[in-house]
């Protein structure tokens, strides 16, 4: 009685129990699943850590290097911090304030030197030589 009813038991159990000595193809199933998985989540990590760069990189950003420096910090401390004030730089497109700034100041001395209030220094003479002494000696 015995054996038939370990017969009934094996007949009836389901698919994932496994007959002694045989593979049990369920475990390799689920370590393969697994293994598949902590790589997919690490690549996942590390293209999502690499966001503020790329980003950087595809809007020819001046601030390039301060966000590289920001990402592999906030990489190699897991520290969010680094990682968002890198996304906020690569984000945000700061103007630039130096050329107009440049550009009014060219403007106001050619104006200067046009009306005579800026001296030249001429690389020959060792006086310096306003613009209208320069005009009459011509």
């Amino acid at each position: 009685m015995e054996g038939g009813l370990r017969e009934t038991a094996i007949a009836h159990a389901p698919f994932f129990v496994t007959a002694p000595g045989e593979t049990d193809v369920l475990f390799t199933i689920v370590v393969w699943f697994v293994v598949l998985a902590v790589f997919g989540a690490g690549a996942l990590y590390l293209s999502l850590h690499a966001l503020p760069e790329r980003m950087a990189h595809h809007a020819n950003h001046t601030q390039i290097q301060l966000i590289s420096i920001l990402t592999l910090l906030a990489l190699f401390t897991h520290n969010n911090l680094f990682w968002l004030a890198a996304l906020v730089i690569a984000v945000v497109q700061v103007p630039d304030f130096y050329s107009p700034l440049r550009s009014i100041a060219q403007s106001v001395k050619a104006m200067a030197r046009n009306r005579g209030a800026v001296v030249d220094y001429s690389p020959v003479a060792s006086e310096p030589v306003t613009t209208q002494e320069k005009a009459k000696d011509v």
